[in-house]
């Protein structure tokens, strides 16, 4: 044990360092004696001198002399102590470290100080202790954060502690700190301290809820306007003017722009498999304090496994898709790391549009993108939006639960069939309709035999029994083949 080590203690000890060096001499024992005495202790004695009252300066002289003739460790005053110009400059240039502990009794001070030199377990329960006192108190402050319970920790333990950002540690493990069962990090720069191995699940289950205090605190209005959103994307459109006033009440400013990514798991094993479940909040909390220094507004929601993130600003901003898209990349990697090979995540992102209907618009162009690339095949890659030709007036008729559900209606026989041969179906449907009836003209889009397109269309007339014949009827089926093959049915 060296004075370093000593001073290293002294949140815990109560120690002021008040003149002369810190540095690697070695402490041999503990004492306790007069100014007087101090010179007839053994060299690398630190030397506790008892009393309230200050020292006279000129016994401070003599006793600072007779400590560096005698190699003392160093001197320790249980007083409040201000040592006079003449005082600091002997203990400077005799090498003599002089500390203070203000109140403290000579005798408790010199056992704390003997089990620390001693070592072993008593000492290490000891300093385990005092450090899960010390971060209790901290974290009981009313402005306590994770920093501050960590550094009083650190401080009474004498050794460095720190929190390192893992996502792979899971919230089980004795050194990790959450955010509910969110890890953010683990502990780690403790070594081998047996004092540190006991305190830390305590300090690190401090820190877990002076966290889960501080993210509640200042994400709380930020997911409240997120379920807003999930509720207006998911809307009929005859409902939206309603949640105008709603959004204004929390501070999410719906006539600015908005800019909306879409992001989807599939499993790469089984493609209608659920995603795990402890991805979604350890994605919504990454992507919080992601977004948080940034300056536009950012809000982050779920529909089922599916992740909305919505950019607002005001309209006219330069890059606003760019700026969505550096953000969304970073999520959707992160996604990634969490749920390991066993599954990809398809990012879609929408154009800017302003107001309310623009938000459903562009959530609805990112939700498109994304699941139309999985329809073909481009599982985990980042798809922009079509907003050129039929795509982008169809984004309008999707974007209606109302509309896809009577869409949905006119198939509906189909799928009776099987996935597969109402796929089929489908396909030949909108070929034979979008080629103004033709059997010939279907065939060669299907690379198929006339014949071979009217008896499926024969077998798809039986089951819709609908008149094909029909203009509007023929309108509306083509529409929902579109709707259909365009995602509204992922695969």
């Amino acid at each position: 044990m060296t004075i370093t080590d000593i001073v290293a203690q002294g949140d815990r000890l109560g120690l002021q360092h008040c003149a002369g060096p810190v540095d690697e001499r070695a402490v041999a024992r503990v004492d306790v004696a007069s100014l007087e005495l101090v010179g007839t202790v053994p060299a690398g004695t630190l030397v506790l001198v008892p009393g309230e009252e200050h020292p006279p300066p000129y016994r401070l002289d003599v006793a600072l002399r007779q400590a560096s003739a005698r190699g003392v460790a160093g001197l320790v005053f249980t007083t409040a102590l201000t040592l006079p110009d003449t005082a600091a400059a002997l203990a400077r240039r005799g090498g003599v470290p002089v500390l203070a502990a203000p109140g403290a009794r000579a005798a408790d001070l010199a056992l704390v100080v003997d089990r620390l030199l001693a070592g072993g377990a008593s000492e290490a329960m000891m300093r385990a202790s005092d450090a899960v006192a010390r971060a209790t108190a901290v974290a009981a402050e009313a402005d306590s954060t994770p920093e501050s319970i960590l550094a009083a920790a650190s401080r009474t333990l004498g050794c460095e502690i720190e929190l390192v950002e893992d996502p792979a540690v899971t919230w089980t493990a004795p050194d990790a700190v959450c955010v509910g069962e969110v890890p953010i990090g683990r502990l780690t720069g403790a070594g081998s301290d047996p004092a540190a191995t006991v305190a830390l699940p305590v300090v690190a289950s401090l820190m877990s809820r002076a966290a889960q205090r501080r993210m509640s605190d200042r994400f709380a209005p930020t997911q409240s306007r997120a379920d807003l959103i999930v509720e207006l994307v998911l809307a009929e459109s005859s409902r939206v003017e309603g949640f105008v006033g709603q959004a204004a009440m929390l501070g999410l400013p719906l006539q600015l722009s908005h800019v909306a990514a879409w992001l989807t798991p599939t499993g790469v094993a089984n493609p209608v498999a659920r995603a795990p479940r402890s991805a979604q909040p350890a994605l919504e909390l990454f992507a919080l304090r992601l977004v948080e220094s940034r300056p536009e507004m950012w809000h982050v929601a779920f529909v089922q496994d599916d992740l909305i993130l919505v950019s607002t600003e005001e309209h006219g901003a330069g890059d606003h898709q760019r700026r969505l898209r550096e953000v969304a990349v970073r999520i959707q990697e992160y996604a990634r790391t969490l749920t390991g090979h066993g599954w990809e995540y398809t990012l879609g992102l929408g154009t800017p549009q302003t107001g309310a209907t623009g938000l459903r618009s562009s959530a609805a162009e990112a939700r498109i993108a994304a699941e139309s690339a999985i329809a073909a095949g481009r599982v985990g890659g980042v798809e922009l939006t079509d907003v050129t030709g039929l795509r982008r007036v169809l984004l309008d008729v999707y974007a209606s639960p109302t509309s896809r559900s009577l869409l949905a209606d006119i198939l509906a026989p189909l799928d009776a069939l099987g996935p597969e041969r109402a796929q089929v179906s489908v396909q030949t449907l909108l070929a034979y309709l979008a080629h103004r009836n033709s059997l010939a003209q279907a065939g060669r889009e299907l690379n198929l035999h006339p014949n071979a397109v009217g008896y499926r269309l024969k077998r798809v007339r039986e089951t819709l029994q609908l008149d094909l014949d029909d203009p509007d009827t023929r309108f509306a089926v083509e529409l929902a083949c579109r709707v259909r093959l365009l995602g509204a049915s992922r695969r």
